[in-house]
């Protein structure tokens, strides 16, 4: 409608003493600025964030949707999003480790023994300082227990980068609220929502009343059972009856602002991404969703561009080298932000 009006003041003005095409025109010129806000409002969506965090820069969760079919996407709308690169914090007995997630255990009676990959010397909170500079959003600190040290190393964090990061371990109905009240942009959860080996809608309703939809992230991370992606629970120990599929991504997407995906199978290892899993992400995830485990390379990033349609973030941790790792932690920061240039480039094309 907007354009047809401008065309038609436009025709007008080819009769150049016309009172009806300077009328028209001016008409149109009033009102363009209102009726694109509307338009960008329409079709620009953010995800929700507190008053005190950060202005968000061109990051993943920026979205943009295109009014075009893509084939590729099922016919479903484009989403000209920017794949982006989500720092983290895993804390282990207050410590910033990076441990092998697989061989987590409560207790060490079934013989495995914990594989550490890294142990840091730098605080928490010098990580999330180090993030912030950077401006890199949406980033996780993960308690690898519920300990007291370790729930006061991730409030370090939230409180050196507020409305930085998001916050998951142990996350309940009694403890949420706390967490984003101490910084944490969202609240991460997982083995609360997942009773005996089932979705508990009941609980995941409560959590969403309690702190809102655009605050909970569902961590989805899941292993291959019987040809089928599951997600595992209790330190990622324990398949459940919930598998990572189109039908579950659609319905979970109700109750989350963003799903967290740990590939299990090969976290902690630096073997090499779960391209088919990214694959499955990006292709059916109706809402923004980070991606983690095996990332190596710089090429290992591109894969993950690639396979999730640009629509899958990324995080790394062991292969950095700020955490034991060959991969330089400056490249991946400006690998990120060239991402980011290019999806802005994008969104002006639209």
């Amino acid at each position: 409608m907007v354009l047809t009006e401008l065309l038609n003041a436009l025709c007008l003005c080819r009769h150049r003493h016309s009172r009806s095409a300077a009328l028209a025109l001016s008409r149109w010129l009033a009102a363009a600025p209102v009726v694109w806000w509307r338009m960008a409002s329409k079709y620009v969506a953010r995800v929700p964030s507190p008053w005190w965090a950060p202005q968000r820069r061109l990051v993943g969760s920026w979205v943009s949707v295109c009014s075009v079919k893509c084939g590729a996407l099922g016919g479903r709308d484009v989403v000209c999003a920017a794949v982006s690169f989500r720092p983290c914090i895993d804390i282990h007995k207050g410590k910033v480790k990076q441990i092998v997630g697989s061989t987590l255990r409560d207790s060490s009676n079934d013989g495995m023994e914990l594989v550490t990959n890294f142990e840091s010397d730098k605080s928490p909170a010098e990580f999330a300082k180090s993030y912030k500079e950077d401006e890199l959003l949406g980033g996780h600190v993960i308690m690898l227990g519920s300990d007291p040290a370790s729930q006061a190393a991730a409030l370090e964090a939230l409180h050196a980068y507020p409305g930085g990061l998001q916050v998951g371990g142990g996350i309940n109905l009694q403890n949420a609220m706390s967490y984003l009240n101490e910084g944490a942009s969202h609240v991460i959860v997982t083995s609360y929502v997942l009773s005996d080996g089932k979705m508990n809608i009941e609980r995941l309703t409560k959590l969403v009343e309690l702190v809102g939809k655009q605050r909970l992230v569902l961590d989805l991370s899941c292993r291959k059972k019987d040809g089928r992606y599951t997600i595992v629970t209790d330190r990622w120990q324990k398949f459940s009856d919930v598998f990572v599929d189109e039908p579950a991504l659609e319905y979970l997407a109700a109750f989350a602002d963003e799903f967290l995906v740990h590939g299990v199978d090969v976290e902690g290892k630096r073997l090499g991404i779960d391209e088919e899993l990214v694959e499955l992400l990006g292709h059916h995830s109706p809402i923004p969703v980070t991606y983690a485990g095996g990332v190596s390379t710089m090429d290992d990033l591109e894969r993950i561009k690639k396979a999730g349609k640009s629509r899958v973030d990324v995080t790394v941790g062991s292969a950095l080298d700020i955490f034991g790792g060959d991969l330089p932690y400056k490249d991946v920061v400006l690998w990120h932000k060239k991402q980011s240039m290019v999806g802005q480039v994008s969104r002006n094309m639209w």
